[in-house]
């Protein structure tokens, strides 16, 4: 009996490896150590000591780069490595960097032998080719560390200590072993997207006997546009998560599908949780989050936002043995859209030490609830367990903002005795501010029509020039091709 069970057990633990293989398209590695690194301080010392012990090659891919004392201390760091002989590669995206960084910012890595290459700039022949973005966050050095994270190269992420504003709030790894193999090969990957392979160069071949480095199992998802690969993996966690699945994510936008799978591990008993900003550097997209709040409460899922400056981590951890940290958001653009990277990790040690930091996380957050309203049956409104941190707020001399803001400062007041605080109602923000865009564009339109002419003659133009590139692109390739089959006569 107990034989059959041990063989039962074994069969559904191969199953389980074998469904999380074929979903994330990743199989599993083992042989790795793992270091939990917490926001960007961490990051950002971890990374530049790792870079100052280069010998052989850097490579770093990172979504946001920036010019700032940040940004210009890791250009430094790879300038110096680069005049001391290391390989140094460099892939920044075009529209993260855009307003962040130019391309002088790179002169002195490239009069040092060093290599930029930034992602996917918008070019003639691909309409919408611009809509995809390198959203990965990676170091790798030497072949022997590498890094994942959800942080980018930007003095933003540390906050600003004179004025009282904290760091964001953001999750990485270290990683040794095997995996780090996989990294590399994810970044040689985005290396030929966007130019030449790299270089057959003694100083990229791998290391002799760097292998085994600890005792965890993990799996690299390196995602690229239409693959969805992490969707499909984050779908298959919710499904078979029996305990816990405790989500961290910045931008969440969930997807109907995603909201039932949640939704069905919840009515099987599963404890789930989701952590999101309070307040957002993207406005837009926690409006479209704090719209989709009811029907998670709704299901039982249980929904905190964040009370600091802001939450930008991206992480899971499920039934105490496995977690996954990456650069992936749970909304489209991650899964369908961009290139992202991720690690998960089956391990019950590091998943103990990412609910650790779940429950720290906790204690500066706010439970959103949802609260039945007083004589309207059947309907709810959601609230919170605690008032959220201040905002920041637009200055004004009209009495109405005046009266608004006395009523916030009552209702903050009332929050702080009451430990409660009722909110909004979440659909009804988006819903006014569509109605206001979509009468301002009909009144443009009718009184100044040359104002929407013009935009709409921009956008047919680019479409018109990138159409007529794709087909002569397309026409000369077969006319090409057509000549290399065609029989020759000798």
């Amino acid at each position: 009996m107990n034989a059959r069970h041990r063989t039962h057990g074994f069969s559904s633990r191969l199953f389980a490896e074998q469904a999380l293989s074929r979903s994330a398209g990743a199989p599993l590695i083992g042989g790795n150590a793992v270091e939990l690194l917490i926001d960007a301080q961490a990051h950002f010392d971890a990374w530049l000591k790792a870079i100052a012990n280069a010998k052989r090659h850097v490579f770093l891919e990172n979504y946001i780069i920036r010019d700032d004392r940040i940004g210009q201390a890791f250009r430094d760091a790879l300038v110096e490595r680069a005049k001391a002989g290391v390989f140094v590669a460099v892939i920044g995206d075009w529209g993260g960097c855009l307003g962040q960084s130019r391309s002088s910012f790179w002169a002195a890595l490239r009069e040092a032998g060093g290599q930029v290459r930034i992602y996917n700039p918008p070019q003639l022949g691909s309409s919408f080719g611009w809509i995809s973005r390198d959203h990965r966050k990676v170091l790798v050095v030497d072949g022997e560390v590498g890094f994942l994270s959800g942080v980018c190269l930007s003095e933003k992420w540390l906050g600003d200590p004179a004025n009282d504003v904290p760091p964001w709030r953001d999750t990485g790894v270290a990683l040794r072993g095997p995996a780090v193999a996989e990294i590399e090969q994810a970044f040689a990957d985005s290396w030929r997207e966007v130019g030449e392979p790299l270089p057959d160069d003694p100083r990229l071949s791998p290391v002799a006997g760097a292998t085994h480095a600890g005792e965890v199992s993990l799996r690299v998802i390196a995602t690229q546009p239409s693959t969805a690969g992490m969707y499909r993996l984050d779908q298959m966690v919710a499904a078979m998560a029996t305990k816990t699945l405790w989500l961290t994510d910045a931008y969440f936008v969930g997807v109907a599908p995603y909201v039932q799978a949640l939704s069905a591990a919840t009515r099987d008993g599963v404890d789930v949780r989701l952590l999101v900003p309070g307040t957002s550097d993207i406005p837009m997209v926690a409006g479209m989050s704090r719209s989709g709040y009811r029907p998670l409460l709704k299901a039982g899922i249980r929904v905190f936002e964040w009370n600091g400056t802001m939450l930008h981590a991206k992480t899971a951890v499920a039934d105490g043995r496995w977690a996954r940290v990456g650069s992936s958001n749970l909304n489209i653009a991650s899964w369908l859209s961009n290139r992202e990277i991720d690690v998960a990790i089956e391990d019950v040690g590091f998943a103990t030490q990412l609910e650790a930091q779940y429950e720290k996380d906790l204690e500066n957050a706010t439970e959103i609830l949802l609260h039945p309203r007083r004589r309207r049956s059947g309907n709810e409104r959601v609230r919170s367990r605690a008032p959220h941190p201040p905002r920041p707020r637009h200055g004004g001399g009209s009495s109405s903002r005046a009266a608004a803001g006395a009523l916030r400062i009552a209702n903050t007041v009332g929050a702080a005795i009451s430990q409660h605080r009722v909110l909004g109602d979440t659909e009804t923000g988006p819903l006014l501010a569509g109605f206001i865009a979509a009468a301002v564009l009909t009144l443009v339109a009718i009184l100044w029509p040359a104002v929407i002419a013009w935009p709409l003659a921009l956008i047919g133009a680019w479409f018109t020039v990138n159409l007529s590139v794709s087909w002569w692109t397309l026409r000369r390739k077969r006319v090409a091709k057509a000549a290399t089959e065609a029989p020759h006569e000798d």
